[in-house]
């Protein structure tokens, strides 16, 4: 079963019916973008009622209105050292715990997962985000108890087995086509 199944059939109501911010902000620094516009594309054949949005250049009381009628936000890939450094710039962070408080879905993809978990350390580990933002308090979100691993194979078990013993964090590990669902008395509350 893909993720993309496993997510329709936890939603509350249909997708045509359901109003989803995408999170696009991680992205600025990559050089391809092409999952954005699949992953969009992919939502868009679903039925929902897609608003793409940037959080560069945005505050919360913006934030708030833009994201306040929502019933998912989608937090696309990317760099994650800038993604972080602009949910906690515009005050997205504080306005999605509030969000979730009153039953919005928060679901996140590679970046978007990463920051959901208590640190985003797992991308210093492999070499792939670079920190272009010069991002030193590496704290996440803390939606979940633990950090995340996102784009697991093979060959980072050992990289694994090297760097998870020096985290004070629990760590999940997702491939490509796995998902963690987190509920919270029986309410979807993420989706990473």
């Amino acid at each position: 079963m893909q993720v993309k199944d496993a997510i329709l059939r936890i939603l509350p109501k249909l997708p045509r019916k359901m109003k989803l911010a995408h999170i696009v902000t991680a992205a600025n620094v990559e050089g391809y973008k092409g999952y954005i516009d699949d992953d969009r594309r992919l939502m868009e054949q679903v039925g929902f009622q897609i608003a793409d949005l940037d959080l560069v250049g945005k505050n919360r009381i913006e934030l708030r209105a833009l994201l306040g009628e929502k019933d998912i936000i989608y937090v696309q890939g990317g760099n994650t050292f800038y993604l972080l450094h602009h949910v906690r710039e515009s005050g997205f962070d504080e306005v999605i715990k509030r969000l979730i408080d009153r039953g919005i879905i928060y679901i996140g993809v590679s970046a978007g997962s990463i920051i959901a978990g208590q640190t985003i350390e797992t991308s210093v580990w492999r070499d792939v985000d670079r920190n272009v933002v010069g991002l030193s308090d590496l704290t996440g979100l803390g939606l979940v108890p633990f950090n995340i691993f996102v784009h697991y194979s093979p060959q980072y078990k050992e990289l694994i087995l090297r760097e998870q013993p020096k985290s004070k964090w629990p760590l999940r590990i997702l491939t490509d086509d796995q998902a963690l669902l987190i509920r919270d008395g029986g309410r979807v509350r993420y989706y990473v």
